[in-house]
């Protein structure tokens, strides 16, 4: 099964997020992306926010494993650590599919976003709930 790496960037209780809009339709992402031959999810969410945000960061823990579209998602807590944060030059930033948009959004608004996938925005939105 193929994976991704994505990356849970927070603070001051929100959470960084990209914004597509997309043939009408408007959803928020984590950032990261689909794994290259060779890599492990580490090293795919490392490269994606690379390339998305442009920012180099640090991994923590993984938070969450989701598997959606067929893909297994893995979400890791990650911190930047250098690069400047909206610089990212991700191929497909470029090809006139839409339109993407950093933002940070508010832990708590997650669920009233159509934030993809919804099982990942409901376990940040609601650590509590999703602790028992």
């Amino acid at each position: 099964m193929k994976h991704s790496g994505r990356v849970i960037i927070l603070e001051n209780e929100h959470v960084l997020l990209i914004k597509r809009v997309k043939k009408d339709q408007v959803y928020y992402v984590f950032p990261g992306g689909k794994g290259e031959k060779g890599e492990t999810p580490e090293m795919t969410a490392i490269r994606e926010a690379d390339e998305e945000l442009g920012v180099q960061v640090d991994l923590g823990s993984c938070f969450a494993e989701v598997k959606f579209n067929g893909v297994r998602q893995f979400y890791f807590h990650a911190s930047i650590s250098g690069g400047e944060l909206g610089s990212g030059t991700a191929e497909e930033f470029t090809t006139g599919e839409g339109t993407f948009e950093l933002v940070w959004m508010a832990c708590s608004d997650l669920i009233n976003y159509p934030v993809i996938p919804a099982e990942a925005a409901e376990k940040l939105a609601c650590p509590d709930k999703n602790a028992k």
